[in-house]
């Protein structure tokens, strides 16, 4: 079985596969305290309660935005799954040409989202993460990496806006039944999600215009499932892109993936 970890700001999201199926996957929080025998001893005991039960993890492969955390990734891997992980940066074989000034400023998590939709688009790509941040990325349909945008995430605005004002309240992150809000939550929620929704319109059709052509707008991250339906330009979910596209990854890496 492969693992495949993706390690980011606010949560570690892994799974393992059986040949290209993603059998089962789980989220952990993301905290660089942790040592690397706490994630050993946690996730080989999540590994003990798959459908098919504990199974030999034979390959490994790591994507992070968090430095601090990787080595202690790395370390986990080697002592409980008894392998050398693959870590996920701009000289691995995605596919794809970078056209990025400096591909070692991509995020992995960037990379590894374009080289998936790609693989499996096969078009002209805006792909949308909804994380800790909010990233765009544009692909063409020849496999170029053009770049993308970085915008704070909803988490990230919605813990701003309550810390710094002081008779706002913490609200779930809910559609509210209206955009124009009848109570203080309501306008919160309003603000947030259709706010964010219009954002995401506003960059896709900005990059739209620069490409010169429409894209088939791909949408993945904790927060796409709330935001992507109050958009009009996102096509798609892809919710284990970032998963799908390590294992691809790990397949190229070994000479067992076809060219993109």
């Amino acid at each position: 079985m492969l693992a495949a970890i993706d390690i980011g700001n606010t949560h570690i999201v892994w799974g393992v596969f059986e040949g290209s199926t993603l059998a089962a996957h789980w989220r952990l929080a993301t905290n660089p305290r942790t040592t690397s025998d706490e994630y050993g001893i946690l996730c080989t005991t999540l590994l003990e309660r798959t459908p098919h039960g504990p199974q030999p993890i034979d390959g490994t492969i790591i994507s992070s935005v968090v430095p601090a955390l990787t080595g202690t990734v790395v370390s986990m891997v080697k002592t409980y799954f008894g392998c050398s992980p693959l870590v996920v940066d701009a000289d691995c074989d995605t596919g794809l040409t970078l056209k990025y000034a400096n591909p070692r400023e991509i995020g992995s998590d960037r990379l590894v989202n374009a080289a998936a939709a790609y693989h499996k688009f096969r078009r002209d790509l805006i792909i949308v993460d909804f994380g800790t941040a909010t990233t765009f990325c544009a692909v063409t349909q020849a496999g170029e990496y053009l770049g993308g945008a970085i915008a704070p995430g909803l988490g990230i605005s919605a813990e701003a806006l309550f810390t710094r004002a002081a008779k706002l309240s913490k609200v779930e992150l809910v559609r509210p039944p209206t955009v124009i809000g009848t109570d203080t939550a309501s306008s919160i929620q309003s603000g947030l999600l259709f706010g964010y929704a219009g954002l995401v319109d506003t960059m896709v059709r900005r990059m739209e215009q620069e490409m010169g052509r429409t894209s088939f707008v791909v949408a993945t991250g904790g927060l796409a499932s709330i935001i992507a339906p109050e958009t009009d330009t996102i096509h798609t979910i892809e919710p284990f892109l970032t998963l799908e596209g390590l294992e691809l990854l790990y397949r190229r890496s070994q000479g067992r993936c076809p060219s993109l």
